[in-house]
């Protein structure tokens, strides 16, 4: 609490004390119908890319070094998980480090779609760091066209 000379109560300034109120304002005004990625407590977080296509939700994480074996997904409803660890390949060397910039540990990610998939017709490939994972839609989540004749 601040008080002035004259005994006067300025009160408690919080400095972030405003920063939920924008981020609803923020949210209010941008709305997002779909995909939300959340990461859990994890030592490093993978990138994500979540695209939608006409049929099918795509999802590209990019996790080099990994190996494929230490990499589970798992869907469940309209929630897929990936969780992995990158584990720290220590090689003895003569000298001291200059510099070391990896991130290892275990990883976890959420993604929840707006819709639902196929849970049965996921499919998921590891190539080159990135892990990409296919989910195509479910039949009532897929949008109709439908085309108006004109008389």
């Amino acid at each position: 609490m601040l008080m002035l000379r004259n005994g006067r109560d300025l009160g408690v300034w919080e400095a972030f004390d405003g920063l939920g109120r924008i981020q609803d304002e923020v949210d209010r005004l941008f709305p997002t119908s779909w995909p939300k990625a959340q990461n859990g407590d994890s030592a490093w977080s993978p990138s994500l890319e979540v695209h939608e296509e006409a049929d099918t939700f795509v999802v590209k994480a990019a996790i080099p070094g990994v190996k494929k074996e230490d990499v589970s997904i798992t869907l469940l409803e309209d929630v897929l998980t990936i969780k992995g660890e990158r584990k720290f390949e220590h090689k003895e060397n003569k000298g001291d480090y200059l510099l070391f910039e990896g991130t290892y540990g275990s990883f976890h990610r959420t993604v929840q779609f707006p819709r639902p998939v196929k849970a049965d017709a996921v499919k998921a490939e590891y190539k080159d760091g990135i892990l990409e994972i296919q989910l195509p839609k479910a039949d009532e989540a897929k949008t109709k066209e439908i085309k108006i004749s004109v008389k």
